[in-house]
């Protein structure tokens, strides 16, 4: 404390201080399932989040079905890892074994042999027929709509086929004719063929290695595919065949709980008894949807449905945890005989072993929820005795095609590699961005178009803020003053961080955060247009700082890869960094000197070099990814921009020079139709124009004027007032007529 004496003396003391009262901080909230509602974000362990994933089942080429679901968890991952910092551990399985591979496979086998066997167009027609009978009669008991659509498109292709390979078969047709026929009947006829040579042969099928080609087959075109959507590998990829024993393990704990029971070699479920004790729930995430026979019996899978099956069950809510193997299925040793595991159990035992008795959030596809989802949870709460195995369940929305229903059971997908071939893996991501991850997306050209042209709008900004930055200016130049327009940019600049990161709290909610960024790139556009208007530069670090920040959020969803720190790459496979540095000095050279030599055109009107200046600029350089934009009064911008593009805008820039020529001479071909219809007219005298109307006329006087009408009944005066006017206005025509042919003209 100070004396009187430092006062007197006049010593000052610190004042007080106080601090600022801040204001909130929005905090991450997500959608949970469990919960049906947005629930504040809160890890069971500091920073660490861990993370199971439903991954593919691995009989066929992945679809744009499976891109909606993995796509959209690796942006919430790279959003969570990268944007909100936390310690991301991320675990996958793959299904490979499963009610849909083991009939898969066994009937792929079995139609390979049948097509070794070389059978003869006969046997192939006899047999088609043969195994439509059965089709027919399950094509008559479908009754889900969708289903039964797609069963009559299969039999239409198949009843087309039929009839050329009849009619060549009765004709005794050639040889070849014959062949061809047969060949285009079984390629129509695979499915169904295949249906009924499983149905007669497929219990023979015993060597378990041919259950297992086909998923590590289709497992590999799987990464392939992710890898070409840029979508990140899991921490740890689990798969079923190498979990047996740890699956084994898990059933017979949950049995030990007294949740389980062993019915004929296979192991169930007991609903009731886990729903009847205190501590548990069946059917957390959709518990109406409990009795849903359709829906278990789907989760069963279509080996596993059978009245023998069923009958084995206590109730028919409870679900199979291992499977007792039939003839013609793979099987492994457990304590209840040969078998093989159930299709929920394969995620609880595999993600309990790498994650333990609870994670932080699971992930998979709407359509997962029930049966799928509810009985992991039950089976595992089972295993741990506990009630919170998951903490937050994340489901992304379905896929549809223009409106219509993807699956691959029903044969309406794209696959990713179709998708790929008509659009680049971050056009994709972008139209994903643009939707909410929970919602359903619609696959359509309208929805691919958005993509591109936002693409193509934020494309555009950064290769205007890279040719800035390549201005030449010393270390003190770049630092300008700040005017009221910067300012006002750079407050905005921040408002717009503040709503983006808003709007990635609000269930990273990426659709609004790329609104955002599409009207802070607006707002900037708007900013250097007004400087070029008014003959200024830009501010250089004010437009850097938002161009970073913008390819950063960029990265984080995983739509820019590479080092670049502006702007999407060029080029590809890492080159881009190299090739702007190691090309922008030459093409700035070419830039200056091609500058002056327009300068110098124009002043001693060179048309022909001004034309060659122009080819290299339109026609040249686009073949090799180059833009140059002329700018009145301006140095040239040069722009590295992919050649795909620019081979693009330089088709549609021909269309619309040729759609607008096209215009002009049809314009001028009308004008010209016009004038000799005119030259026409005018050459017509005063005299003659009525007399040739006999159908309405039939007196006239003796300057050609008509005075009665066709029945001989005398013109009205409202009549006659309008065609003297007529006349006169064509009398005034013929002299100019006359007046013009005098003059030469």
């Amino acid at each position: 404390m100070a004396s009187t004496g430092d006062i007197a003396k006049g010593k000052r003391v610190q004042a007080p201080w106080s601090p600022p009262e801040g204001t909130d901080v929005s905090k991450l909230c997500l959608y949970n399932s469990l919960t049906r509602t947005k629930e504040v974000f809160v890890p069971q362990k500091g920073n660490r989040v861990l993370w199971y994933c439903c991954g593919p089942t691995v009989y066929d080429a992945s679809h744009m079905g499976h891109a909606r679901s993995y796509i959209s968890f690796d942006i919430l991952r790279r959003i969570l890892k990268d944007y909100f910092k936390y310690d991301v551990f991320y675990c996958m399985n793959i299904t490979d074994i499963d009610d849909k591979i083991i009939k898969r496979a066994r009937q792929n086998y079995l139609l390979e042999q049948y097509r070794e066997k070389k059978p003869s167009p006969s046997q192939i027609l006899q047999d088609v027929l043969t195994a439509r009978t059965p089709f027919k009669a399950k094509l008559a008991e479908t009754t889900d709509p969708d289903k039964k659509q797609m069963l009559e498109r299969l039999d239409a292709a198949v009843e087309a086929a039929l009839g050329p390979l009849q009619g060549a078969v009765q004709s005794n047709a050639a040889g070849d004719a014959l062949q061809n026929q047969a060949q285009v009947l079984l390629e129509e006829a695979k499915d169904l063929l295949s249906d009924w040579l499983d149905s007669q042969f497929g219990s023979q099928v015993t060597e378990n290695s041919i259950f297992s080609l086909l998923p590590k087959y289709w497992e590999g075109e799987y990464h392939k595919d992710m890898e070409a959507l840029n979508v990140l590998p899991p921490d740890v990829l689990t798969r079923v065949s190498e979990y047996v024993p740890e699956i084994v393990e898990f059933v017979k704990r949950i049995v030990d709980n007294g949740y389980g029971y062993e019915s004929n070699g296979s192991v169930y479920f007991d609903t009731a008894k886990f729903d009847s004790c205190p501590a548990h729930s069946y059917a957390k995430l959709v518990p109406e949807a409990v009795g849903d026979q359709k829906a278990l019996q789907e989760g069963e899978g279509d080996l596993s449905i059978s009245a023998d099956r069923l009958s084995e069950k206590r109730s028919q809510n409870d679900f199979a945890l291992w499977k007792a193997s039939k003839p013609g299925e793979p099987s492994w040793d457990s304590p209840w005989g040969k078998g093989r595991p159930g299709w929920h159990i394969e995620c609880s035992a595999m993600a309990g072993s790498i994650l333990g008795e609870s994670m932080d959030i699971h992930g998979g596809g709407f359509d997962l929820r029930f049966p799928h989802h509810d009985n992991e949870l039950a089976q595992s709460e089972a295993y741990f005795e506990n009630d919170h195995w998951v903490r937050y369940f994340l489901h992304t929305g379905h896929l549809t095609i223009a409106g219509c229903k993807m699956s691959k059971s029903l044969k309406n997908f794209i696959t990713i590699k179709d998708a790929l071939a008509k659009h680049t893996a971050r056009q994709l991501r972008l139209a994903f961005l643009m939707h909410s991850w929970k919602d359903t997306l619609d696959y359509s050209n309208n929805t691919m178009e958005s993509a591109i042209q936002y693409e193509r709008f934020i494309n555009e900004f950064f290769l205007n803020v890279k040719d800035l930055l390549r201005s030449p200016t010393d270390v003190t130049g770049q630092f300008e003053k700040w005017e009221d327009e910067e300012i006002e940019l750079n407050k905005s600049f921040y408002e717009k961080k503040t709503s983006v990161h808003e709007a990635l709290c609000d269930n990273i909610d990426t659709r609004s955060a790329l609104e955002e960024m599409r009207a802070l790139v607006g707002q900037s556009n708007t900013y250097m247009a007004a400087r070029r208007s008014a003959k200024l530069p830009p501010n250089r670090m004010l437009l850097q700082s938002i161009a970073l920040y913008l390819t950063d959020m960029l990265k984080t969803f995983g739509a820019i890869e590479g080092a670049e720190p502006i702007g999407f790459p060029v080029g590809g496979n890492g080159q881009n960094a190299d090739l702007e540095n190691t090309v922008m000095p030459y093409l700035s050279v070419l830039s200056h000197f091609r500058e002056d030599v327009r300068k110098i055109a124009r002043e001693k009107k060179v048309t022909e070099l001004l034309r060659l200046c122009d080819e290299l600029r339109d026609d040249t350089l686009p073949e090799l990814g180059v833009r140059f934009e002329d700018r009145d009064g301006l140095p040239t911008s040069v722009k590295l921009v992919d050649k795909e593009t620019l081979l693009k805008e330089r088709e549609e820039k021909k269309k619309m020079e040729d759609e607008k020529k096209k215009k002009k001479d049809e314009a001028a071909k009308k004008k010209q139709e016009q004038e000799m219809a005119k030259l026409a007219k005018m050459k017509i005298k005063p005299s003659e124009m009525f007399q040739s109307e006999t159908d309405k006329y039939s007196i006239f006087d003796e300057m050609g004027f008509p005075t009665h009408d066709v029945e001989g009944k005398e013109l009205s005066k409202g009549l006659t007032k309008k065609l003297r006017k007529l006349y006169e206005a064509q009398e005034k025509l013929y002299n100019e007529y006359l007046q013009s042919t005098q003059n030469g003209s």
